[in-house]
C-alpha cells in the first residue's frame, strides 16, 4: 500500500514522503497514530505541488543570499573600541558587536552566530571575518578595529 508519511516515522522516511509499506502496518500502526494518508491521486498531486512551492522558496532565499554576498565582497566593517595605550583591548570584541556594525553600517542583518573572525579580537587592527549568509554561501569581510576618540 502507498502511504503519504504526515511526520517523520524511524526507519520509514521524511516528512511528506511517498513510501510503499504492508496494509497491516499502514492500517494497524500509522493511520491509528496519524503518522500517514493513503496515497491518493489527489493527495500525490498535493504533495507534488507542496514540494513544487518549496523548492521555488528555496531558490528565491539562495538568489539573495548570493545579492547579499555580492554586495559584501570586499566590503569591510568599522569598528570603534575603547583601548589602552598601545592599542589593546578591554576585553574583546564579540561577534555580537561585529553583527550590530555590519547592520549599522552595510543594512544587512546576520545572525551573531553566522559570524567567523579569524581569531579573536584583543588588538587594534584589522581582521577578517567569515560571514555566513545561507547554507553553502559565504563572504569574507575587513573588520577594521579602531581606538574610540575621546
Amino acid at each position: 500500500m502507498k502511504v503519504i508519511l504526515l511526520k517523520d516515522v524511524k526507519g520509514q522516511g521524511k516528512r511528506d514522503d511517498i513510501i510503499t509499506v504492508s496494509d497491516g502496518y499502514a492500517r494497524n500502526f500509522l493511520f491509528p497514530q496519524k503518522l500517514a494518508v493513503e496515497a491518493t491521486s489527489g493527495a500525490t498531486k498535493e504533495i507534488t505541488r507542496k514540494r513544487a512551492a518549496e523548492d521555488a522558496r528555496e531558490a528565491e532565499r539562495r538568489r539573495e543570499a548570493n545579492e547579499k554576498a555580492a554586495a559584501l565582497q570586499g566590503k569591510g566593517i568599522e569598528l570603534a573600541v575603547k583601548c589602552g595605550e598601545k592599542g589593546r583591548l578591554y576585553g574583546s570584541v564579540t561577534t555580537a558587536e561585529i553583527a550590530d556594525a555590519l547592520k549599522a553600517q552595510h543594512g544587512i542583518t546576520v545572525d551573531k552566530k553566522k559570524i567567523e573572525p579569524a581569531e579573536q579580537i584583543k588588538q587594534v587592527g584589522d581582521v577578517k571575518v567569515k560571514v555566513w549568509l545561507y547554507s553553502g554561501i559565504t563572504t569574507e569581510m575587513v573588520l577594521h578595529v579602531v581606538p574610540m576618540s575621546k
